[in-house]
């Protein structure tokens, strides 16, 4: 039977509407830090999301001038970015963050501090055009062996993170910023990175519910408008699939149970956890048959050969049967919800009060020093031996962490110097550091034995060392003067410098 013109123009529109879907539901990330050619004429065909990394920022002025650039082509595009202040910085990644993050904020348990720290961030990323902001991280840190969460956590108390995940929101929210709390069902009970394998978080429902969902529970109540997916294997909720690909955990769970109806975001999916097992294409149409909405993508695939082939992977899972049209329409809906609702808020960065010093201001209430009796200040410039463990990719190697360059502000002169697993302690420590007082600078010691070996010697060589410890502070105090900064942004750096050369007050 031949189609008549009326049911050729239908199928085209229809197709143009699946395509235009199936775009809508994609977060990708790209080179550069002005719009590619290809992101742009994507956007016009309906992309509706695009991910920011810190490839892609240098100043204030370049990310507003790109994120304007975006919105010259589709002015209700969600820009996206995992800005969590502290050692997850997109903003400041090349200099460190102003703003310390979730466990220094915990360590204060002040919560009208950690929502004016979150409304500061909020304001600074509306400024520049970012609207979808994919924080706060609300995992519990159960587990002091995890490799990603650590300081990314308010802490391991599931009432205090609880709290704390909802003033977080509520700054953030302020400033017309869409916060993107994560990652869920709660990403703290492990010791594997998502970013490298499948973690497995084997508890009893009563536990997952008392414990990882309780931040949830309260980022909900505080009207997040959006949920980020972990890609960890929980068996209570779904012995087979990650919680991404997982019906049980974000339609049953998320959606059913809790009565979540905003955003559901999954985490990167090529991340290996998805990609090895999966693959990127299949993950895609997984997530989004089990209640996700929208895909993250670009953090390591960032070409536009990603952006089509997850396109054509959406469209021909509707055409085979194997994701229902109206569940993709459903996600298309969402982000464009989210869209509308950050349209309508991109005003409200001005009814927030710039706050410029209150990322500083955090870090020091955060500081918990330990001094010995008869310690001698340090009065000259020291020697700093940073203890460099390997970064996880959610932090990344680019940005700059330590106490070195805000020590050399107060006492000019001072010497730093980089000491990894393997090198020789008098070589690399000792023999540099001469007769100059050494800062030992550490990063979640207690999960390095090498480095927990190598300050252990360094304090019977040296037992004048002053030791900063800028992860977890879960190993007891060490050194003639210990600091925990609960984390190792610019700014805890900052505060910690103050601490060492006695000049607390800040002057």
């Amino acid at each position: 039977m031949t189609e008549t013109l009326s049911q050729i123009h239908e199928g085209a529109a229809d197709t143009e509407a699946l395509v235009r879907d199936a775009l809508t539901v994609l977060q990708p990330g790209f080179h550069g830090t002005t719009a590619p050619e290809w992101l742009l004429r994507r956007l016009a065909e309906g992309l509706g999301s695009v991910a920011l990394f810190a490839r892609n920022i240098e100043s204030p002025g370049q990310l507003a001038a790109l994120t304007a650039q975006l919105r010259a082509v589709r002015p209700d595009v969600l820009v996206a970015a995992d800005e969590e202040g502290g050692d997850v910085t997109r903003l400041e990644a090349r200099s460190g963050s102003s703003f310390p993050g979730n466990l220094a904020l915990g360590a204060v348990d002040d919560t009208a501090l950690t929502r004016d720290v979150a409304a500061e961030l909020g304001r600074r990323l509306a400024e520049c055009g970012v609207n979808l902001n994919w924080a706060p991280s609300a995992d519990v840190n159960s587990d002091p062996r995890n490799p990603v969460i650590g300081v990314r956590s308010f802490g391991s108390d599931p009432l205090l993170v609880a709290r704390h995940t909802g003033a977080y929101v509520e700054g953030l929210q302020s400033a017309g910023v869409a916060a993107c709390t994560k990652h869920f069902p709660g990403h703290g009970d492990t010791s594997v990175d998502s970013h490298h394998a499948l973690p497995r978080v084997d508890v009893d429902p009563d536990t997952l519910h008392a414990r990882e969902l309780a931040p949830f529970r309260a980022a909900l109540a505080a009207g997040s408008k959006a949920v980020m997916s972990a890609h960890i294997l929980v068996p209570a909720l779904d012995p087979d699939r990650p919680a991404t690909l997982s019906p049980a955990a974000l339609t049953g769970l998320l959606r059913d149970e809790l009565g979540y109806d905003g955003l559901i975001v999954t985490d990167g999916i090529e991340m290996r956890a998805i990609a090895d097992v999966y693959g990127i294409e299949r993950g895609t149409v997984l997530a989004l048959a089990a209640g996700a909405d929208a895909i993250c993508v670009g953090g390591g695939l960032a070409e536009e050969e990603t952006v089509v082939a997850l396109r054509d992977a959406i469209v021909a899972a509707v055409r085979d049967g194997d994701l229902p049209r109206a569940r993709l329409a459903d996600a298309a809906g969402r982000v464009r919800s989210l869209a509308a609702w950050a349209a309508e808020h991109s005003a409200a960065r001005a009814a927030v009060a710039p706050d410029p010093g209150i990322g500083l201001v955090a870090a020091r209430r955060a500081l918990r020093v330990t001094r010995t009796e008869g310690y001698p200040p340090v009065t000259e410039a020291p020697y700093v031996a940073a203890f460099t463990p390997v970064a996880n990719i959610a932090v990344g190697d680019e940005t700059p962490w330590g106490v070195a360059a805000e020590l050399d502000r107060i006492l000019p002169g001072t010497v730093t110097g980089s000491f990894r697993e393997g090198d020789a302690l008098t070589a690399h420590v000792l023999r540099p550091a001469g007769p100059r007082r050494i800062v030992a600078v550490v990063r979640d010691v207690h999960r390095h034995p090498w480095m927990a070996e190598a300050l252990g010697s360094l304090l019977a060589a040296r037992p004048d060392t002053v030791v900063v410890e800028m992860g977890v502070p879960q190993a007891a105090p060490s050194g003639a003067l210990h600091i925990a900064t609960h984390g190792a942004a610019r700014v805890c750096g900052r505060a910690a410098a103050e601490v060492i050369a006695g000049r607390e007050a800040g002057d």
